[in-house]
């Protein structure tokens, strides 16, 4: 199957799972009961179920049955397999539950503060158009009627409200074209370039590496609650942060974790998080609870990262709107100062 469940519907698959197998319901059973429950649907989890169904009691474990179906992403795949081989099954599967409902939260926060700023610049750049096409040039022909040519003040005036609209409408429209070129290469697997370009900005750096970390602290989570020792989870956490600049940070306290130090330690020693959180991290890892420390960091991750994408919101708004504001202020007083000029020489 080439089509694969939403943040949300592998969320909801999980936790569903989950609360049967905590209640002592084997797999098989499980997966019937959904089955019967998305009978009359007739879309992508329905399909998925029947294949996993089919597989399952031919004997096969969840995963494996999962892997068939071919609607689960990768990362959830490794994540069953391991809470399978390591008998925390339940553990794994309420995790990944919370994982992917997190994301699903976070790309509608990013979603839509991409969408605003977006829309932003479609109503400037139709005002903008309004204001060459029909407005300035209502104005001239007026000033024209009036008096029978323009003078070379009054030109002047038209003149500069003609500049101010077409200067800002080149700069919008080269705006929404970055846009949109940006969209194009990040859909097209070239996030890299994208990366580059928008960590010229230091909010959207932290926004990046704030996403970066959230990421990787939960799948470091589900990996040690899954069963894994620390280095193998360190290895297999690394690549979803889908981050370069927090690979790299992690790669570096990879080799340390190599050299001896734990995974706390080569996390503060690095400066993955802050140093209150770096402490905290420390304080878990020595007391045994470092998957209750990382669960509450990655909440803490999510939470300031949306709190970066409402600042970033809160910034580009009031600009865009202050643009079209004086674009289109500037160009109305340009086209009106000779119609009061007119009407001071008639007083």
């Amino acid at each position: 199957m080439s089509k694969k469940l939403d943040n949300l519907g592998v969320s909801a698959f999980c936790e569903s799972m989950a609360m049967m197998v905590q209640s002592g319901i084997t797999t098989d059973e499980a997966i019937g009961l959904l089955q019967s429950g998305n009978a009359a649907a007739d879309g992508i989890l329905s399909a998925g179920l029947a294949v996993m169904k089919e597989k399952v009691d031919a004997g096969e474990g969840l995963s494996a049955a999962m892997k068939e179906s071919g609607i689960f992403p990768s990362y959830c795949l490794q994540m069953v397999a391991a809470g399978e081989e390591s008998g925390r099954l339940e553990d794994t599967l309420f995790r990944l539950s919370h994982y992917y409902a997190d994301q699903k939260t976070i790309s509608e926060k990013l979603r839509s503060a991409v969408t605003y700023p977006a829309a932003m610049l479609v109503l400037i750049i139709a005002v903008l158009l309004v204001m060459l096409l029909m407005v300035l040039p209502a104005f001239t022909e007026v000033y024209e009627n009036l008096t029978g040519s323009l003078a070379a003040s009054t030109y002047g005036y038209i003149r500069w409200a003609y500049v101010i609209c077409w200067v800002a409408l080149i700069v919008m429209v080269v705006i929404a074209a970055a846009l949109i070129i940006g969209l194009i290469l990040w859909n097209a697997g070239k996030k890299d370039v994208v990366e580059k370009v928008l960590r010229g900005n230091r909010l959207c750096a932290q926004i990046l590496d704030n996403m970066g970390m959230f990421r990787f602290t939960s799948a470091l989570g589900t990996f040690l609650a899954s069963g894994e020792m620390q280095d193998e989870a360190m290895e297999k956490a690394i690549p979803m942060t889908d981050c370069a600049a927090v690979e790299k940070k992690l790669e570096r306290c990879q080799k340390s974790m190599a050299e001896g130090h734990s995974i706390a330690q080569a996390a503060f020693d690095e400066g993955l998080f802050e140093p209150v959180y770096g402490r905290m991290l420390l304080a878990g890892e020595r007391s045994g609870n470092l998957e209750n420390v990382l669960a509450r960091l990655t909440d803490l991750l999510r939470e300031n990262g949306g709190h970066l994408v409402d600042r970033l919101v809160g910034i580009v708004d009031p600009l865009l709107s202050g643009v079209l504001m004086v674009t289109v202020g500037l160009s109305l007083l340009s086209v009106m100062l000779p119609l009061i000029g007119m009407m001071n020489s008639v007083a």
